[in-house]
């Protein structure tokens, strides 16, 4: 697995969100995007970073951030995922893991002594421009919304 690194262009994506509606990279030209990948919706842990960042979403589109999150659950498990937790971002299915190959957070995984390939919990910051800014790859689920913030409050 080779994980994409700051200053690196960002794969131009193409995926449904929970609409089913075609969501790209090319649609957030001017604005910084957090994209960030997790394993599956509605998991204790999948749960706990989208309500964490759900709670910022007012300081994060402040700062110009916009939130793409993204799985291999289909489309139609987003959208109750959203509903549920009364998300306000956009949730993206990937569910060949196309994208998350481009980025490199598709791979080998170890849980409870089996070892299979899944999606890796890894965040990116995209640039007004395209370019990753920053990967975020070293936080709790419950603390990821804090680490975002910090990290954008330190680079203003």
């Amino acid at each position: 697995m080779q994980t994409l690194t700051a200053g690196t262009p960002a794969p131009n994506f193409a995926l449904l969100n929970q609409d089913g509606k075609t969501i790209s990279l090319g649609d957030f030209k001017g604005k910084k995007v957090l994209f960030y990948f997790y394993p599956k919706a509605m998991t204790p842990g999948c749960t706990v970073q989208a309500q964490g960042l759900r709670d910022i979403q007012q300081e994060l589109a402040d700062k110009n951030v916009v939130v793409l999150g993204v799985s291999i659950d289909p489309v139609k498990r987003l959208g109750k995922f959203i509903e549920r937790d009364n998300l306000n971002f956009t949730l993206l299915s990937d569910e060949d893991h196309a994208v998350a190959e481009q980025f490199g957070v598709w791979g080998e995984k170890k849980f409870m002594g089996k070892i299979y390939d899944g999606l890796h919990r890894i965040s990116f910051l995209i640039d007004e421009n395209g370019m990753i800014e920053h990967v975020f790859n070293k936080f709790k689920t419950k603390d990821h919304h804090e680490v975002v913030l910090n990290y954008l409050n330190d680079n203003a």
